[in-house]
């Protein structure tokens, strides 16, 4: 077994992780990020950058190719809700094409990025000691590359099951009905410039321009997507019957991918010297499209208060404030007998729908 030591030890190699790694990096820590999984990382997501998360990538020197939405569109069988968004576009990105962007810039900035897994990891006063394998499918107890790593600081931005959050004594139970995502892209030229977001009586659909050809559609519902994640690509279109028969004889593209439970808790998002970022340290749903949002401004706050854990307490209470109280009151009008006024509110209120969508693409 052998034995290393970062400045500040990263877990979890997606674009959140990846930002995070980038500031402490421009403050001039020594870096290094680690994924249990190789290469550029893929995941099932709605893929559209709000205007304010596509001004936060641009911040970090990254421009990922991708196609522009103009504003959102809230739909049900009979009727829409469309706002343009007043600031300018976003863009849609596919997840890979923006996990490369990042990393490539990333590495160009000195950030080692490893494909290890996280087995243990303890800490003191002075700095945590995590113990890596260099294989997914590596034991601890094979010592056959596993070493140990000494941070003075760890970010844990592993995602909605975070290992760092349940190593930290950091995990919660989750409240409510657990909800799960699908996603699967046709090869097809966007029918839209707009994100529409489908809503059929137990289930939201949105459809997200990535590319001149490219279309995601991601599908929100109680239902578990794991278990069809890879298989059946139109799983769960059964509810939106006007965007089943637009794509039933378009081509898919890659497997299909599931994810959930979307709802994560976390006590805190600190313990001694061991930080939560992103979906690790909490996450609603993705009913409003935030994620990257406030990932991102959450990395950024990270590495700002390493050394406050209150500060930093405090500034992730901030960055994700609009989220938590706008997403989890959509849920609950979602999950209510009323759901069925909510596309009918937004056309005929058409000040309060752009009020919430402004708020959203801040």
């Amino acid at each position: 077994m052998t034995r290393t030591r970062t400045d500040v030890l990263v877990v979890g190699g997606g674009p959140v992780g990846l930002a995070a790694a980038l500031h402490a990096r421009r403050a001039g820590h020594d870096v290094v990020v680690v994924d249990r999984r190789a290469g550029v990382i893929d995941k099932a997501c709605g893929e559209g950058l709000l205007p304010g998360a596509l001004a936060a990538v641009l911040d970090l020197g990254v421009d990922p190719p991708g196609h522009p939405l103009a504003g959102i569109s809230y739909r049900d069988a009979t009727r829409h809700a469309d706002h343009p968004f007043a600031a300018g576009p976003g863009r849609g990105v596919r997840r890979t094409a923006l996990h490369a962007a990042l990393r490539e810039r990333a590495l160009a900035e000195g950030v080692v990025v490893e494909h290890a897994t996280l087995r243990t990891l303890t800490q003191d006063a002075r700095g945590v000691d995590v113990t890596l394998d260099p294989h997914d499918d590596a034991t601890p107890d094979q010592g056959d590359g596993t070493r140990v790593v000494r941070a003075d600081w760890v970010l844990g931005c592993d995602g909605l099951h975070s290992t760092v959050r349940r190593l930290a004594g950091l995990d919660a139970p989750a409240r409510g009905r657990a909800r799960f995502g699908l996603r699967t892209h046709y090869r097809v030229a966007p029918w839209t410039d707009l994100v529409e977001v489908h809503w059929a009586p137990h289930a939201e659909a949105y459809v997200t321009p990535v590319a001149p050809d490219v279309v995601g559609v991601a599908v929100l519902t109680h239902r578990d997507a794991s278990r069809n994640a890879g298989r059946d690509a139109r799983a769960g279109l059964d509810a939106f019957p006007g965007l089943a028969d637009r794509v039933r004889d378009v081509p898919v593209l890659g497997r299909v991918r599931g994810a959930g439970p979307l709802r994560q808790r976390a006590r805190r998002r600190t313990a001694g010297r061991v930080r939560l970022v992103g979906d690790a340290s909490g996450y609603v749903d993705a009913l409003t499209g935030e994620g990257v949002r406030v990932g991102l401004a959450q990395a950024q706050a990270a590495v700002r208060h390493l050394d406050d854990a209150a500060a930093y307490e405090r500034a992730w209470a901030r960055a994700t404030r609009d989220y938590r109280v706008l997403t989890a009151g959509l849920l609950a009008w979602a999950g209510s007998p009323a759901r069925r006024a909510i596309v009918p509110a937004a056309s005929a209120a058409p000040w309060l729908y752009g009020a919430v969508v402004e708020r959203l693409a801040r």
